[in-house]
């Protein structure tokens, strides 16, 4: 999981953060001013100050928050002027926006707070749909409004042209504040909560912002998104009573709490209405006792009522926002939020510690338990080394005198005094956190007792609480929520020598935290008591926490010197944590302090240098002692030259003949191991024909891959040959359970790997490639892979299994290998093995992490209109199913769907997609004339058909030698591919967002391939794929299919300076982009292969495109400038294999167009890379045609000769 941060608020008002991968409380120091509350989200933070006002921090990333102002400049036609700035008086104004409705001129424009600057000056704008402009950017039309075209026409009366300007938000990582609405501000804020970001994906980075004021009244937030991350204005909604709280969950959920103890849920909330319609009245959980909070995410709804109870609402649901009912739980609490992936956080009422509701998982959403988060704040003095030695000492009043004693010598130095003064000693309430340094020398002057001191009360009426009078005979409790929670303590053992009851116990030593307990203090006047003596502890209780009767407030620090804070509020929005992450939010570093200071307390003298010398010795004896007994027994012969074994089970088998369908077999690997250590194997299938026993065999040094296949209700998987990859049928096996299959899998691909002795990492010059499942293979090219003119045949390449799950791959040959997940998380290889499926000596003991992986799978709701019903779901009987795929060819309801195989769980409920192409209505449905035809997002009188796009996610857990990269989600990613002998020090990588964003990784090299810091290349439009080759040449295509040549790319200058369109071939949209040594392949969008001719130094552009091949899905485009691609459909032995591996023959210098495809592993292939493989071929002298012919000559195999990959 990414790094994500976990924000609180003290009483004191001040802000920390604490960060997933953390142990220690981050205080804000840029906030100038107290807050009282705090709402975050993964990329920024909204608090209320104590003026009452909203600040924002938004949090600094590689990428730049720029907003794109634009204004048209509009001109008309005249006999006498030409084109001019006199329009007709029913025109447009002279500048406007693009409607034409409202007047812009360019001095009109302001920047909306101090937190924007202005990037540059305006400039015209000369790109028009993905294509250059004549110079001034001009676009013409017949009138206004009307089509505008970039070619000036004879009947071209009007023009006008784009000038755009960009401001970049200045102020990250710091507390701005927002700006107030031109009009009348809304009364004082008292609580704000946001949201929303997974109601619409468009536009990027949209927020809902709701606000209470002090009368009650709800406003919310407009146009919060990433390129306006203040928004714009506030508007009132309305309201059935006075609010007092609110929260608003990730997606549609906003529930508020009124006055009066109830609780109301706002519905209607949609993607064209993230405000909402309506609010429904929830009664309160108790109906004694009203609610004072409520917090909500993305399927739960929790409460508190003003008894402190916890409140969990069951039922609750985007269909069903209100829920069913309420449960009970245990604990209880102050204030409670929940964060992302439904993780609850709360404060507890009597200590005021921060909670963390732990065993939260989509199955189980209300948690097991609750465990308070025991980590220091920064800038305690525990943490400096003058206080090492008092982390746990606990400080005793006796009659007035401080002592420090440690832990190891208090029963010692209490047994010789005994416990004279144990009538008298009082306990010093201390912090679960750290305890307050006491001074080391034992003088016997008394300390004067300090004044208590009022803390300066930020938030709201619960925190005035916190300092208000206790009632008289309310006893203390343990520093956990009152009630049967459990809270996994750990009892404090029994001494059978006590030491004075009065010392405080150590968190080593208690896992519960103390509760501070507060003086008798009135918010008018602070009344200064002074410490008072007698408060004994019962002895015999020695097992729970000290109490005391007064609690000394600090006179400087608002708390003691190593006291743990009084939490107000906490805000988990943007704290990405989930029921596999491994937080270090729970153990006390006081431990640590503990253990190294009783290992010093032992006087313990052994060095390294010791431990390393004997662990030589104690070598050295071993080998001497294994070649002494060797020796005695050298000339007796071995007794056993061979070893074998056999490993049998049952399977399913999909066997070769028609009618093809699963069978029951019986499956055997036999292995055996020779003299020398090699080892082989065979493969035996046993099953019935026509009650006849036959069986199937195949050489375990014969078998090219194992690969999982794509099912989703079988545990399958397929066992390719060379001969088996040239038919396009390969053996398909399927296990009763998918540890069965993966068992099976592990022990097959390690006899393949120990046939063919590879074993480790990948090289560097690897050929990565992914399935169109997701499973990532490496295969070692032979130095013969390029050879002419008799390369190695590519179907006998051996393919083995990385753990992982990605989409996308790139490497190059210094070893920088990354990749990017279906859900657009960048990954980094770490330089380990196996992982996933692989476990013991098939992976590597470091270098292997977690990895998560989403995707949505998609079905169609298809309708057909009629004259007396409308559009209904009954059609023709020629028609589609009317629920389906996309072809609709193959029924797929929402019942009966399932994820993509056994290993992906859902993680939603289907949902209406609204970002199909072609756009959708209101509804999301999509029109056309008939099925199948293009569709489009409105009604017209000829369509007669529609449809609309369901979704529903999946995810995928598994491990692998990846590092994630946060926390930009990329869609294409591009690694210089580096010569044999290439000293780059910093390797150039590029990448394109999701979002379309084109981004440069700066400080990649062997040492950190994850690199430092994203730059951002500025771009006028969306792109989709990216390219890098040799001399820098940076070659990108745009989401409209053009594409763009980037220049003066350089180490120095690493972005470049500008784009230069480069036509695309005639009537084609490209996709993608692949650039090599001199070369430069593209593919578009009907699968045509294009090669860039006249491609030179001198100019890197090219002249024009030659098209080179059909039916081609990716090309990849290696340092040597090889050609490999992956094929759509090949014809096989049984049918058309989609996803074919080619490799393309012929490629040399003089000749970089090569001659002919060869075919290799396939299909269910998706991506390939060979940008590592930078070894060159072995040069191969041909015998002169007088010169007699070898007796043996070299076999030529079949090979399509300048054709399509299809061999049509």
């Amino acid at each position: 999981m990414p790094v994500s941060l976990l924000w609180a608020v003290d009483v004191y008002g001040r802000v920390y953060s604490l960060s997933t991968a953390g142990q220690l409380w981050e205080q804000c120091h840029d906030a100038h001013m107290e807050f009282k509350r705090v709402t975050a989200a993964q990329q920024c933070c909204w608090g209320i100050a104590c003026d009452n006002n909203i600040y924002l921090n938004v949090h600094a990333s590689d990428l730049p928050v720029r907003y794109q102002e634009e204004t048209f400049e509009n001109q008309r036609w005249n006999p006498v002027d030409g084109f001019s700035d006199r329009l007709l008086p029913s025109d447009r104004w002279q500048w406007s926006d693009v409607t034409g409705l409202q007047h812009q001129p360019l001095d009109n424009f302001r920047i909306p707070s101090d937190s924007w600057e202005w990037e540059g000056d305006w400039y015209a704008d000369e790109n028009f749909e993905g294509e250059p402009t004549e110079k001034g950017g001009w676009t013409y039309a017949i009138d206004f409004p009307a089509t505008y075209t970039k070619d000036k026409k004879w009947n071209s009366c009007v023009r006008r042209r784009r000038w755009l300007r960009y401001r970049r938000y200045k102020a990250m990582d710091t507390w701005a504040k927002v700006p107030p609405q031109q009009t009348t501000l809304p009364d004082p804020f008292s609580d704000i909560s946001c949201g929303g970001w997974e109601i619409n994906e468009e536009p990027r980075g949209r927020l809902s912002l709701w606000a209470v004021s002090l009368q009650g009244k709800v406003w919310f937030r407009e146009g919060i998104y990433h390129h306006n991350p203040e928004g714009s204005f506030w508007e009132d909604i309305p309201l059935p009573g006075e609010v007092v709280q609110i929260s608003c969950g990730p997606g549609d959920l906003v529930w508020a709490v009124l006055w009066e103890g109830q609780l109301i849920v706002r519905e209607g909330i949609s993607r064209d209405c993230p405000k909402g319609t309506t609010w429904a009245v929830v009664d309160s959980p108790s109906p004694d006792v009203g609610a004072t909070h409520v917090a909500v995410g993305n399927n739960v709804v929790w409460a508190l009522t003003k008894d402190n109870k916890v409140w969990f609402r069951r039922g609750v649901n985007s269909h069903n926002p209100c829920g069913s009912g309420w449960i009970s739980m245990v604990g209880e609490m102050i204030m409670i939020n929940v964060g992302l992936n439904d993780q609850v956080l709360a404060i507890g009422s009597e200590d005021r510690a921060v909670y963390f509701r732990q065993g939260v998982t989509s199955s189980e959403l209300s948690g097991k338990t609750w465990r308070a988060i025991t980590i220091p704040r920064d800038g305690d003095r525990s943490h400096s080394s003058a206080s090492a030695g008092s982390l746990q000492s606990a400080g005793c009043y006796f009659c007035g005198e401080v002592r420090a004693q440690s832990v190891v010598s208090d029963v010692e130095s209490d047994t010789e005094k005994g416990s004279t003064d144990a009538a008298s000693c009082l306990v010093a309430s201390s912090s679960p956190e750290s305890f307050v340094d006491a001074p080391t020398d034992h003088s016997d002057q008394p300390i004067e007792t300090p004044k208590p001191r009022i803390p300066k009360v930020t938030s709201d009426s619960f925190i005035s609480e916190l300092v208000s009078d206790r009632e008289p005979g309310k006893t203390s409790k343990e520093g956990i929520p009152a009630g049967p929670a459990v809270l996994e303590e750990e009892p404090f053992p029994r001494e059978e020598e006590a030491p004075c009851a009065g010392v405080a116990i150590s968190p080593s030593q208690s896992g519960g935290p103390l509760d501070p307990q507060w003086s008798n203090v009135d918010l008018e006047e602070a009344q200064g008591h002074p410490v008072q003596t007698g408060a004994v502890v019962d002895s015999a209780d020695t097992c729970s926490l000290s109490s005391v009767a007064t609690y000394t407030l600090a006179m400087e620090d608002p708390y003691g010197a190593d006291e743990h804070p009084l939490w107000a509020w906490v805000s988990g929005g943007g704290c990405s944590v989930d029921s596999h992450s491994q937080l270090n939010w729970f153990n006390c570093s006081m431990n640590a302090s503990s253990m190294v200071q009783s290992v010093q307390s032992m006087n313990l003298s052994v060095t390294p240098a010791q431990t390393a010398a004997w662990r030589r010795q104690i070598f050295e004896q071993l080998s001497e002692r294994t070649k002494r007994e060797i020796d005695h027994f050298r000339h007796y012969e071995q007794a056993i030259e061979q070893s074998v074994w056999v490993k049998k089970g049952t399977m399913q088998w999909w066997r070769d003949w028609k009618p093809h369908k699963w069978i029951d077999v019986h499956f055997a690997l036999e292995q055996f191991s020779g003299s020398e250590g090699n080892k082989d194997g065979i493969l035996f299938i046993y099953y019935n024909f026509y009650e006849e026993k036959k069986y199937l065999h195949a050489f375990i040094n014969e078998v090219t891959i194992l690969v999982p296949v794509l099912n989703d209700s079988k545990h399958s998987f397929a066992i390719y040959t060379p001969e088996r990859t040239k038919q396009r049928w390969p053996i398909r096996l399927a296990a009763a359970t998918e540890l069965e299959m993966q068992d099976w899998l592990a022990l097959l691909s390690d006899s393949c790997c120990d046939s063919r002795v590879i074993q480790g990492p990948p090289s560097k010059q690897a050929i990565w490639s992914v399935t169109c499942k997701g499973d990532i293979f490496v295969s070692e090219p032979s130095p013969s892979l390029e050879a002419m003119p008799y390369p190695s045949p590519c179907d006998q390449m051996f393919w083995r299994q990385v753990g992982g799950h990605l989409r996308v791959v790139e490497c190059n040959s210094v070893g920088i290998v990354w990749g990017i997940g279906y859900d657009h998380t960048a990954w980094v290889y770490t330089g380990g093995y196996g992982g996933g499926i692989f476990q013991g000596l098939s992976s590597s003991t470091d270098n292997i992490y977690t990895q998560v992986d989403a995707k949505s799978v998609y079905i169609y709701e298809n309708q057909r209109w009629n004259p007396v019903s409308g559009y209904t779901n009954r059609g023709l009987p020629t028609d589609r199913y009317m629920w389906s795929d996309a072809s609709g060819l193959h029924e797929c309801t929402k019942t009966n769907m399932k994820p993509p195989s056994p290993q992906w769980t859902w993680v939603s409920d289907w949902a209406i997609d609204y970002s199909v192409s072609g756009g959708t209505d209101r509804e999301g449905w999509q029109y056309a004339a008939d099925f199948p035809a293009s569709y489009h997002g409105y009604k017209t009188l000829k369509d007669f058909v529609r449809r609309r796009r369901w979704a529903r996610k999946c995810k995928l857990t598994t491990t692998g030698p990846w590092q994630e990269i946060p926390p930009i989600s990329l869609s294409d990613v591009t690694i210089l591919p580096c010569a044999a002998q290439s000293s780059v020090d910093v390797v150039p990588l590029w990448a394109i967002s999701n979002k379309g964003d084109v981004l440069c990784r700066l400080g990649v090299t062997t040492l950190t391939p994850a690199g430092s810091s994203w730059l951002h290349v500025g771009t006028d439009q969306p792109f989709k794929s990216i390219s890098i080759g040799a001399a820098s040449q940076v070659w990108a295509i745009a989401k409209d299919g053009s594409a763009f040549y980037r220049g003066s790319v350089s180490p120095q200058s690493p972005a470049g300076d500008c784009w230069y369109h480069i036509p695309s071939p005639a009537k084609q949209k490209l996709k993608q982009a692949s650039v090599g040594r001199t070369s430069v392949y593209t593919v578009d969008e009907n699968g045509n292969l294009w090669y860039r001719q006249g491609v030179t130094p001198s100019y890197p552009q090219g002249s024009s495109w030659e098209h080179i091949s059909n039916n081609v899905r990716k090309v990849s485009v290696g340092p040597l400038d090889q050609v490999w691609i992956i094929a759509d459909k090949v014809q096989g032995s049984q049918s058309l294999s989609c996803g074919t591996v080619c490799h393309r023959l012929g490629v040399q210098p003089m000749e970089p167009k090569g001659q002919s495809w060869d075919y290799g592993i396939g299909g269910g292939w998706d991506h390939i890379t060979v940008r590592g493989n930078s070894m060159e071929p072995p040069r191969i002298h041909l015998p002169s045609l007088t010169a007699p012919a070898p007796q043996s000559p070299l076999p030529v195999r079949n090979k399509e000769v300048n054709g399509d990959a299809v061999g049509c």
